[in-house]
């Protein structure tokens, strides 16, 4: 979610045996001896400790340690860790997959040195978040992606247009100012995204070995610039409501789907339990297809656990890392929390894909990539966003609006990162 992107699936693969996954690297009995009487911490997300509660305690039992848990938003730990962590932070903490790259700039994770079986048991996106310069950093406990809400009141599974152009059709008949069609907050490039990389835009090119290439920016080719002129077309053509645009936009968009008020929105599995809460009856689906075929895109959200570079007891908190993320406490977590694991052999458990919001997530991570998690992201955001505005106000072509996006991005890049 934008959460994750400012504050920031993947499955489809063959099943990985479950005792493998249960498993983590087995420690010898010196180092178990050694670590007796050792005291942990970690820190997870907000509301969300109840889903390693029974996991803490085996870990405990089976290492005679203490597993302190305190409670944080995720999207801050980072935050914290750099004030905190040399003397009252975390051993373990947990942090979105977009955040890995500064933080490893910043000296403030620990290498991970697992085995390649552990790290097979994730699907390649959330596994490849993790990493940097082809080091392991993390691993993933959980995924989300944007997915299509719609209300059932309003348009049923059947009426659900296929395609982007097809919910612009079906806005066009039913937009009259106050109550709107199809709703997306493609002022921000963490949602336009869907549709400029759809048509060949994208953020930073890639090198051989798959790690990001900075130097190559794409968010104003010509397929980028035929998203954003797509775009400007809900826009302008008043399918979009002038409150969607800018920081209070996301407030105005789900305020417009609980009041019955948008047939269709874009958001997240964040908001399953507050549409639920509002009484809505909403059904989820993967993002719609835009008229050259290819599925909108979207970026995957990965949520991990980490080892803090202050940790005193490194070789226990990664054994404490793996197994909070193995295949069995990953399955648990779900149960108690609803946020989707990342391991692959779950993609097709029963317990997980009666999940609507489960299955819409992971159809939609198959036409998805990772949030870019080098540290030059960061310079990608504001200019971007920025650039969307003046397209959603009319202010200013996609071409020329792209162009000094790109400009000031590769300008704050090459003043901020450079050195490195």
């Amino acid at each position: 979610m934008k959460m994750a992107k400012k504050c920031s699936l993947f499955m489809l693969c063959a099943a990985v045996s479950l005792s493998l996954a249960a498993c983590g690297p087995k420690e010898s009995s010196s180092a178990k001896s050694s670590s007796k009487g050792s005291e942990l911490v970690v820190w997870e997300d907000k509301e969300k400790s109840i889903g390693i509660k029974d996991a803490v305690a085996a870990f405990e039992k089976e290492h005679d340690v203490k597993v302190k848990v305190v409670e944080k938003p995720y999207a801050k730990q980072i935050e914290d860790l750099r004030m905190d962590g040399p003397g009252t932070g975390p051993d373990v903490l947990t942090m979105p997959g977009d955040q890995i790259g500064t933080a490893v700039t910043e000296g403030l994770l620990k290498e991970l040195h697992v085995k390649k079986d552990v790290q097979s048991l994730y699907t390649d996106a959330s596994i490849q978040s993790q990493m940097v310069d082809q080091k392991l950093y993390g691993l993933p406990k959980a995924v989300e992606t944007t997915v299509l809400f719609y209300n059932k009141d309003l348009i049923s599974e059947k009426e659900l247009p296929k395609t982007l152009e097809e919910w612009y059709d079906y806005s066009k008949k039913t937009a009259n100012g106050s109550k709107f069609g199809f709703l997306a907050l493609f002022d921000q490039i963490y949602y336009a995204e869907s549709v400029m990389s759809g048509y060949g835009g994208y953020i930073f090119g890639k090198a051989k070995d798959g790690s990001y290439n900075p130097s190559d920016i794409g968010i104003n080719n010509e397929g980028a610039v035929k998203g954003a002129a797509l775009i400007q077309k809900f826009y302008k053509d008043g399918l979009f409501p002038a409150g969607i645009i800018g920081e209070q936009g996301i407030n105005v968009l789900e305020s417009l789907f609980t009041e019955g008020k948008a047939a269709a929105i874009i958001s997240g599995p964040w908001n399953v339990e507050a549409f639920s809460k509002a009484g809505i009856n909403y059904g989820i689906t993967k993002l719609p297809k835009l008229e050259n075929g290819k599925n909108m895109s979207s970026f995957i959200g990965v949520k991990s656990y980490n080892v803090s570079a202050f940790s005193k007891n490194e070789e226990l908190a990664q054994e404490l890392a793996v197994f909070l993320a193995n295949e069995k406490n990953s399955k648990t977590r779900y149960e108690e929390t609803k946020e989707v694991p990342a391991v692959k052999s779950l993609a097709n458990d029963p317990a997980i894909m009666k999940s609507e919001a489960a299955r819409a997530v992971t159809e939609q991570s198959r036409f998805s990539e990772p949030t870019p998690n080098i540290p030059e992201m960061n310079e990608i955001w504001t200019p971007a966003d920025s650039a969307l505005q003046t397209v959603a106000t009319g202010k200013a072509d996609p071409k020329q609006a792209l162009d000094q996006a790109a400009e000031t991005a590769k300008g704050q890049i090459k003043a901020k990162h450079s050195g490195k």
